[in-house]
């Protein structure tokens, strides 16, 4: 109940009024049943805007620790991160990968719709990177259709490293259903899930406009900070 009082009342009719966010293709998500949105990650601002234009409610997983902590503080972190659709990753499971797994299937299990962004980590220079095989794992051991999903401009909103950004309107953008079901029994197939998830991120950058860089977002992330780090110590060095 809390998910839709924050969605209908509290605070998606502000950031509605606010942002008047747009949405389009939105009829490609199914009104009933399983289904994977599977998204572009500009932002923390993403899972705020993505549900928004959907009518139905779309889950995510998040860590564990947001619905562990005690006290008060913990009380109004577990309230907050469970109302607007998050769920802990399921411990069950060997790592934080294998625990997100089993949480999605269990939403998905439910027939509802579960929110997963490929790249693993937000984009820090607005290009979209090369998508994570555990979404091709998802589709293939559930059988549901992946809906490709593009977010833009959340990372003006608010962007990466900043609390706050500028005023833009986010555009939401929702492409057809993907079917994988040519690929059923193969899910431990590397070579089938790098494949099927090269098709779901080729479908995200058409409907986002977005650079693609084959390279995992968190590599880039750290090869950036190098090259930051190598940059200053060059800039600091005394002149001979």
């Amino acid at each position: 109940m809390f998910y839709w009082f924050l969605k209908f009342i509290a605070l998606g009719p502000v950031l509605k009024l606010v942002f008047r966010p747009r949405a389009d293709g939105v009829e490609n998500v199914p009104a009933e049943g399983p289904a994977i949105l599977a998204s572009n990650h500009l932002s923390y601002a993403d899972w705020l805007f993505m549900p928004l234009v959907v009518p139905r409610k779309v889950s995510f997983v998040a860590k564990a620790e947001y619905f562990t902590t005690p006290g008060v503080k913990g009380w109004l972190q577990k309230t907050f991160f469970s109302g607007t659709g998050n769920i802990p990753i399921d411990r069950a499971g060997a790592d934080a990968a294998a625990g997100a797994l089993l949480s999605a299937k269990r939403v998905l299990g439910e027939g509802e719709l579960f929110g997963i962004y490929p790249e693993g980590t937000r984009s820090h220079d607005g290009r979209l990177y090369r998508g994570k095989t555990g979404i091709a794992r998802l589709a293939l051991e559930t059988g549901v259709p992946v809906i490709p999903v593009a977010v833009v401009g959340t990372d003006v909103v608010a962007p990466p490293g900043k609390k706050f950004g500028r005023w833009t309107r986010p555009h939401v953008r929702f492409g057809k259903p993907l079917d994988f079901s040519r690929y059923a029994g193969l899910e431990n197939d590397r070579f089938i899930l790098r494949s099927i998830t090269d098709e779901i991120m080729y479908e995200i950058m058409r409907l986002s406009g977005q650079e693609y860089v084959d390279m995992y977002a968190s590599r880039a992330k750290e090869e950036s900070k190098k090259g930051d780090s190598a940059k200053g110590d060059e800039q600091r060095k005394p002149a001979a």
